[in-house]
């Protein structure tokens, strides 16, 4: 079947663009095609610094011919209700069918050649992109990233016809601006195009210049005995900055790795796109760096990396003059500033923010048996470097630098790596600090940020999260569970809400049962991913423990419990009993106690039921009391067959109230004895 080839050829489309247009691409030429009825085989899309490309193999020269039944007003309605069904399928009353007294009409349409919907779907597309920024250029009306220089669109061989602002459709694409011929490229299909391109120097698909840049870069630096310094960002962005990627090493400066090791990395990859490279018999980086050019040079690249060179000295110089001033200054110069910073206009300055990590760290760190004098001093050091030269030259490097600048001054370690790395974990994959200060501290800086966000109701609403309030919240979550901290979670957050309140600011009423709900949806999304139910978590949950060790533990042993047939049949007898109680509720009240044994005629399930519960009970509350949740599940197991004898042999309700309220206490009893364990009716099944 027809291939379709198209290819949007502009000025250099930045990095961090190109894969999020290919994505965009694909999805509307997609939604359009499909919504008009054309299938296909495989469709794939590329994108690069100059070109966004589109290939559909298995297209339809045409739509199918359709036919649609469309339900009408009755036969019987007034005439202005058949008038307006009529002007809207465009047909007469004759043209009519009647069902059953309802008018039916049947609208035909004849197929759409592909190359018209393509020319339409194009139009549409470039008009509605959804760039992050574009522009407009000359007289027309146009908007795209940079300016469109070609559209090339080609099915089953042939040019689809069409002009856009201008832009004329062809059969022409260009090769590598300096590398290429300067020819335009006439191409007939997609295995054309490709392979001109690369003859003229461009590699289409982002991965094959990823893997032409690691692997010449890992042979440049084995060259000279060293390694690549692994960078997968700065891959993902210089593989979008040229069509021909040439890795160079270069050489620098030794002195510059006096500096910190993460200054250097930095200078090199923020401003210049290079990549580090260090030398594996020894520690640090080694004297070089490597830089991805868009050409092949004549000299190897010798002219290209001695000028890089001399542009990267000049970066590290004005790094190393913010290092050398940053220590003439020092902490307390730097804590004395943040008093004119505002952190939020309605949440004070970073100096009170200060004051309030201070306060929280105290209380936290004897919970987790810290130095609370030294969480206290990391506590007051962590933010002074946000004041510093380097950190407003690099805020990447924000709690790094003041780790360095810490142990200059000659604080301890505890207390310069807790200051260095207070700000983990930031984000699922990153690493969650075990040593005690830096904890105590990393918890006070999440727990304020929540506390003081859900105080003034600037809660995430959907998509939307501009205080990185849930990366905030599992990383407050991590902290606690990796380190096995046990903090009860209502306290932390009624305590930092209460600094808010000590600072004069108006705090919302529910935002402490907001934020402990934002915490138990944050611990189910985390639990999730790691292969529990949610489910179990809200059953965990709805017995209002904010113990997150806990919770988890008890989430873990019930999804054990659950996973054999006793629990799965216990969960049954249980919705079953929940099911008669509630019926019964609606009536009226339901009687409550303890269920007796030795009543007239009682049945032996019934007693049998009574006697396993009771046991059922003592055992589930001396295993909570150790927190030993395996034992409570094994007593909960127990109480299967009892439950499975007494609804096969026993009738409820029965007409003897008597033995109809005995029953129902049995039930509660049941009840009551697995929500101890767990809130059984919010789980599923």
């Amino acid at each position: 079947m027809p291939q379709l080839l198209l290819e949007i050829f502009s000025e250099e489309i930045p990095a961090r663009m190109q894969q999020g247009a290919a994505r965009d691409l694909e999805r509307m030429v997609s939604d359009r095609l499909k919504a008009a009825g054309l299938t296909w085989d495989a469709l794939t899309t590329y994108a690069g610094p100059r070109r966004l490309t589109l290939v559909i193999d298995g297209l339809p020269a045409a739509t199918p011919d359709r036919e649609e039944e469309v339900k009408g007003p009755k036969a019987s309605a007034p005439e202005q209700a058949l008038e307006g069904f009529l002007r809207k399928t465009g047909l007469t009353r004759d043209q009519l069918t009647e069902r059953d007294g309802v008018l039916y009409a049947v609208l035909s349409s004849k197929g759409r050649a592909t190359t018209d919907l393509v020319a339409e779907t194009v139009d549409q597309v470039i008009r509605a992109f959804p760039w992050p920024k574009s522009m407009r250029w000359g007289s027309g009306t146009l908007r795209w990233v940079r300016p469109i220089k070609r559209i090339l669109c080609l099915f089953d061989g042939k040019v689809v016809l069409f002009d856009i602002d201008g832009i004329q459709s062809d059969a022409l694409t260009e090769g590598h601006r300096f590398l290429g011929s300067g020819q335009l490229l006439k191409v007939s299909d997609f295995v054309d195009y490709r392979t001109q391109l690369e003859r003229e120097f461009v590699l289409l698909d982002v991965a094959d210049r990823k893997l032409r840049i690691l692997e010449q870069a890992k042979a440049a630096c084995a060259a000279r005995g060293l390694v690549l310094v692994d960078d997968d960002g700065l891959l993902d962005e210089v593989a979008g900055l040229a069509e021909w990627p040439t890795p160079i090493l270069g050489d620098m400066d030794p002195q510059f790795l006096a500096l910190p090791p993460e200054v250097v990395r930095l200078s090199m990859k923020v401003h210049q796109k290079y990549f580090a490279v260090r030398d594996p018999s020894k520690e640090g980086l080694a004297p070089n760096f490597l830089v991805v050019a868009n050409v092949e040079a004549t000299d190897g690249g010798k002219a290209l990396a001695a000028g890089n060179s001399r542009v990267l000295s000049a970066r590290l110089n004005d790094a190393r003059f913010f290092w050398d001033e940053d220590q003439k200054v020092g902490f307390d110069a730097w804590n004395e500033k943040l008093k004119g910073v505002t952190f939020h206009a309605k949440l004070g300055t970073l100096a009170q923010r200060l004051e309030r990590i201070v306060a929280k760290t105290s209380d936290v760190a004897p919970a987790i048996e810290g130095d609370a004098g030294a969480a206290r001093q990391a506590a007051q050091l962590s933010k002074a470097d946000l004041l510093s030269g380097m950190v407003s030259e690099f805020p990447e490097l924000q709690g790094v630098m003041g780790g360095y600048y810490a142990r200059l001054a000659g604080y301890s370690d505890a207390v310069s790596d807790a200051v260095r790395d207070h700000y983990k974990p930031q984000g699922p994959n990153d690493t969650v600090p075990t040593a005690p200060v830096t904890v105590a501290v990393a918890l006070a800086d999440k727990l304020d940020i929540l506390c003081g966000f859900f105080a003034i109701d600037e809660k995430p609403t959907g998509s939307k999260d501009p205080f990185a309030l849930r990366r905030a919240a599992l990383g407050v979550i991590r902290l606690i569970i990796e380190n096995e901290l046990r903090l009860s979670l209502r306290q932390q957050i009624e305590g930092g809400l209460q600094l808010y309140r000590n600072q004069g600011v108006t705090v919302e009423a529910n935002a402490a049962h907001d934020l402990l709900a934002f915490f138990a949806d944050r611990l189910t999304v985390l639990l999730r991913d790691q292969g529990q139910r949610h489910d179990l978590v809200a059953a965990v949950f709805a017995l209002g423990d904010d113990d997150l060790v806990r919770i988890v533990r008890r989430v873990e042993a019930l999804a054990a419990f659950l996973a054999t047939d006793d629990g799965a049949n216990l969960l049954a007898g249980y919705k079953r009993a929940s099911n008669i109680l509630r019926a019964e509720e609606k009536k009226g009240p339901v009687p409550t106690g303890m269920g007796q044994t030795g009543l007239p005629n009682q049945p032996e399930a019934e007693t049998t039921l009574a006697f396993a519960v009771n046991a059922a009970r003592t055992a589930v509350e001396t295993a909570l009391e150790t927190e030993d949740f395996a034992a409570a599940m094994t007593a909960l197991a127990a109480l299967r067959a009892p439950v499975d004898a007494f609804f096969e042999a026993v009738m409820v309700n029965s007409d003897v109230p008597e033995e109809r309220d005995n029953r129902l206490k049995l039930l509660g009893q049941v009840r009551d004895v697995m929500g101890q364990v767990a809130d059984f009716g919010q789980i599923a099944g």
